[in-house]
């Protein structure tokens, strides 16, 4: 099917061009889910911990982070946990997941005038929006349409795929009616006067959002490297739930027109005039449960699902992609 090549061809870019451990070259997503980053990289704390960070790559959805990790020789990643589940299992990704970064995140927003049930996304009028198969907001589509008992066929069948910039501009203009989204474009699109029917914690609670992956060669020959990023990350996600209100502004000023030096500007174009006020986004954030914790149990659940989705061949055990050795004890 060709999603699953999409998959397949995005894990093997993965693989190609990455030697060097040191120093790191780290990718994100361009949404708020990358929080722990942003705040981090403001506050200095990479080189306080004495991390050398050669650069930084933003990309706009987890699966282009996936497919363009190799032309940079990305060794440390911020993706949501779906790419990086079908990036290892499709094509034997050499990649550890080290910490979780974020729960929840991920949304359906509508046009309440032609959407006010989620019945309502069965109806053939209805024009829906979604990033492509693969995608941690795939998931929660599909698994709507499992917890709800919807037509899958009359839903899928009529859902386009696009990255969520394109989905917010395309519910502004008219071209859709109801779109599913990551955090912090769903909370974007519900400021410009449109309806956040639901939030993925309706559906699967505590869904794992993001999560660090690293490669194995890093882990491997590189543990006390790995280990502080993990504690950085660990004490961005605590500074956040302490600070929501100064994690906002700083998270939001990343999103601003100028206001992002380091990310490429293709990602700034791509979100070109979407950017969310410090407002906006501290209820985007309040949407996010920041925590680096993950459960093997939590992780299971998903692969098992992308498993039964038909995204991987084959279910695996958690343990095989997790390294939780610098877990808080």
């Amino acid at each position: 099917m060709k999603f699953k090549s999409l998959i397949l061809i995005s894990a093997l870019l993965l693989t190609a061009g990455m030697t060097a451990a040191e120093p790191l070259r780290m990718a994100v997503e361009y949404s708020n889910h990358a929080a722990v980053v942003y705040v981090a990289r403001e506050k200095g704390w990479f080189a306080e911990t004495g991390l050398e960070v050669e650069a930084y790559e933003a990309y706009v959805t987890g699966m282009a982070l996936a497919a363009a990790l190799a032309r940079g020789e990305i060794n440390a990643a911020y993706l949501c946990l779906v790419p990086a589940i079908t990036a290892y299992a499709n094509a034997s990704v050499p990649i550890r997941i080290v910490a979780g970064t974020h729960r929840d995140g991920y949304g359906l927003v509508v046009d309440s005038e032609k959407v006010k049930d989620v019945r309502d996304l069965e109806k053939p009028g209805v024009r829906i929006g979604c990033v492509r198969e693969g995608g941690a907001v795939d998931v929660v589509l599909r698994k709507l349409i499992d917890v709800r008992g919807l037509d899958k066929k009359a839903i899928l069948t009529r859902t386009v795929r696009m990255n969520p910039a394109q989905l917010v501009i395309s519910l502004q203009t008219g071209r859709l009616d109801a779109v599913f989204l990551p955090e912090h474009y769903a909370t974007v699109a519900e400021s410009l006067g449109f309806k956040m029917l639901l939030e993925s914690r309706e559906v699967w609670p505590g869904m794992v959002g993001s999560v660090l992956a690293v490669r194995k060669q890093l882990l491997d020959e590189h543990p006390e490297t790995v280990e502080k990023l993990v504690k950085v990350s660990r004490e961005a996600a605590g500074w956040i739930n302490e600070n929501p209100g100064e994690a906002a502004g700083i998270v939001s000023s990343v999103f601003r027109p100028g206001g992002e030096t380091v990310f490429p500007p293709r990602a700034a174009r791509a979100a070109g005039e979407l950017s969310p006020s410090a407002a906006t986004m501290a209820r985007s954030m309040a949407r996010l449960d920041y925590r680096d914790g993950l459960d093997p149990a939590e992780v299971q659940v998903m692969i098992d699902y992308l498993a039964r989705l038909g995204y991987i061949a084959g279910t695996f055990p958690a343990e095989e992609i997790l390294d939780l050795r610098f877990r808080e004890r």
